[in-house]
């Protein structure tokens, strides 16, 4: 098994194994409006545990246990969506990164609720459960829909800011709780973007792979220290590109 298979494998048993305890697992706050469940840090253990046994010399960061960085890492968040997930609401994954030299690679999502495995590799493509996905075509920012993520991590304000100027490009505005479902959307073309002021290493290094090998583009989001402190993000279309950078704020797109 290489690490592709790896990846999609563990995405669909770690999510399933988490799926066991939707909506009733016992949840505790990491901070404001940021919840964990006993079912995330399981559920990373048997992630963590798998990658140990078949690459020992691999890095790995996940959101609950962290980690350090190597040349070849895994990014792990078990639970995205973890608030969704704790209400009994469908709309949580597994997200499964992999990054070599600092580029991502490889990437899985699992989403539990649809029993969907999105996933994809560097220069093969992105897939939905076997059939190849395409980002949306559409280059009108007034007919677009634009996820845009919020975060604690940023002031409240600047989050209405972002809102506001998507809003007044004529864009439909969405927020669905989980940043790898966002980015699998816009690889999938169900929605022409995503967008965030700053989100974590393990919430998108899967979703980044799924984006760019279905035909989009994102901005650089390993630059500087991404993997342990996150970036900015935005995630849409070719045609799409420039005018939603020149809205968010985050120039450069790669």
């Amino acid at each position: 098994m290489d690490r592709y298979d790896l990846c999609r494998a563990l995405a669909r048993d770690a999510g399933k194994l988490a799926h066991r305890a939707f909506g009733t697992s016992v949840v505790s706050m990491k901070g404001r409006h940021d919840v964990v469940t006993e079912m995330d840090r399981e559920v990373e253990r048997f992630i963590r545990s798998a990658i140990a046994a078949r690459f020992p010399g691999d890095a790995i960061i996940g959101e609950e246990d962290g980690g350090s960085n190597g040349e070849r890492l895994w990014l792990i968040d078990p639970i995205d969506g973890t608030a969704n997930y704790a209400r009994g609401l469908p709309r949580y994954c597994v997200s499964i990164g992999f990054v070599e030299r600092g580029v991502p690679t490889l990437g899985a999502i699992y989403d539990p609720s649809n029993d969907w495995l999105y996933s994809a590799a560097k220069g093969q493509g992105a897939w939905l459960d076997g059939q190849r996905m395409a980002v949306s075509p559409i280059a009108d920012i007034g007919a677009a829909t634009v996820e845009c993520g919020w975060s604690m991590r940023r002031p409240s304000q600047a989050y209405v800011d972002l809102l506001a100027r998507c809003m007044n490009a004529g864009a439909a505005i969405r927020r669905s709780g989980s940043g790898a479902l966002g980015l699998a959307d816009v690889a999938a073309g169900r929605a022409e973007a995503y967008a965030e002021l700053h989100i974590n290493a393990w919430d998108c290094a899967a979703g980044l792979v799924l984006v760019t090998e279905a035909g989009g583009f994102v901005n650089d989001f390993f630059a500087g220290e991404g993997v342990r402190d996150g970036n900015p993000l935005i995630a849409t279309n070719a045609v799409l590109a420039g005018k939603l950078a020149e809205i968010v704020g985050i120039p450069t797109i790669s």
